[in-house]
């Protein structure tokens, strides 16, 4: 079934200048944006991407940025560009780092997975192990790189950069001696360096923090091996922890109603909602409800309101009060899914990894309104900008908008 061509509308319109948009929560505000597409229908432009990449599209000022893979047996070009979001053509493209052997990784992962930041007119980019680097967003000129993040992942890297109080902090949970890191968004100093307190079994995961008032004072909230820790941006010290079983975490999580939601194990996932703030191990007072079933393992939770929406990695969506664990609904999509979900104005979007978009109407009730379909895989999480969508495939990046 495709739906009407109708357009969505919201007030005012922005860029999506970090995964998941401007405040991480993966909103579409301000744009109407078509409901109906291919890989024909209401595409403005397509480009063809070198290389390969997951990390999801980000767009300020009408250019789109993203990294890539760019594979020439045995060495690896690790790559930045920027591209016109007018008309699809690349205004810059520059290596970052050349590997001279590829290493090994996740077939469901790519050497380019952690998403951009742009801020200030500075593009940050995160290929994990092999470091950090800050470019111009003007023309990509190098500006510092950061090689001294020194850890072993297993399976390559995956989690995405914070940027908060000048800092961008990030997990890098390898194999063995996991630890959360802070570099200075200015010089690319190394600021400090936070071994996990707790270390689960297997050791490594993926995840992507997020940020949090809390009692006033910002605080990064990082998904981890074993455990769940808040940290202070300014100095790295752990705030207070939750320990949780579990490993390979990989979803970014939500905040809201002075809790945080998230996932804490892959192959047995399951999603807590956890009450923000405390003083050192707070596992046994802060827990306020748990999920099974249906919980996901890479897409990250979407909170629209009071409902928190999931969807699990072989496409079992389910709708929950985010304030009691209350389930409303549970349906199968089909497919699997490594892409977060999108609210957009009374719908949220999923997307699968082969290509399929599925509507499903926001509320109480499962119901799906629609769906559109392109070739390729598709593991990076949309972005949108004044009026269009950016969809990233693995040979591709389309704009879709109304034509």
């Amino acid at each position: 079934m495709l739906l009407p061509m109708i357009l969505l509308s919201l007030i005012g319109s922005g860029d999506w200048p970090k995964f998941r948009g401007p405040n991480a929560d993966a909103h579409v505000v301000g744009m109407t944006v078509p409901l109906e597409w291919s890989d024909t229908k209401n595409v403005e432009w397509k480009s063809d991407l070198p290389g390969l990449g997951w990390s999801s599209p980000v767009i300020v000022d009408g250019r789109i940025y993203l990294t890539t893979a760019v594979v020439k047996d045995p060495d690896m070009s690790l790559r930045t560009m920027a591209i016109d979001a007018a008309d699809g053509k690349v205004i810059w493209d520059r290596e970052v780092r050349s590997v001279p052997q590829i290493p090994s990784i996740h077939v469901k992962n790519s050497h380019a997975s952690p998403t951009p930041i742009v801020h200030e007119g500075a593009v940050f980019v995160h290929f994990g192990n092999y470091g950090m680097a800050r470019l111009k967003a003007a023309d990509g000129t190098i500006e510092w790189t950061c090689f001294d993040i020194d850890y072993n992942p297993v399976h390559g890297s995956g989690g995405t950069p914070v940027l908060c109080r000048g800092k961008l902090v990030v997990s890098c949970d390898g194999s063995k001696d996991p630890f959360v890191i802070g570099v200075d968004a200015n010089t690319g100093k190394i600021a400090w360096q936070t071994p996990r307190s707790t270390v689960g079994s297997p050791s490594h995961s993926f995840g992507t923090s997020t940020v949090a008032e809390v009692d006033g004072k910002s605080q990064v909230l990082s998904p981890g091996p074993g455990m769940f820790a808040a940290y202070d941006p300014d100095t790295g010290a752990e705030l207070w922890k939750i320990l949780t079983p579990g490993w390979s975490i990989v979803p970014q999580p939500a905040v809201g109603f002075g809790m945080v939601f998230y996932n804490h194990d892959y192959d047995h996932p399951e999603v807590l909602a956890v009450k923000l703030g405390g003083k050192g191990d707070v596992t046994d007072k802060s827990i306020v409800w748990r999920m099974k079933p249906g919980a996901p393992s890479t897409p990250s939770p979407l909170l629209v309101g009071e409902e928190l929406y999931t969807v699990s990695d072989r496409g079992v969506a389910t709708c929950v009060n985010a304030k009691t664990g209350e389930r409303y609904w549970t349906g199968r999509l089909g497919g699997n899914y490594s892409s977060s979900p999108v609210y957009v104005n009374d719908r949220i979007l999923f997307m699968d990894e082969d290509g399929t978009a599925t509507w499903i109407k926001r509320g109480t009730e499962f119901e799906v309104l629609g769906q559109n379909t392109v070739p390729g895989r598709t593991f990076a999480t949309p972005a949108f900008s004044k009026g269009a969508m950016y969809l990233r495939t693995d040979t591709a990046l389309y704009k879709i908008a109304e034509k």
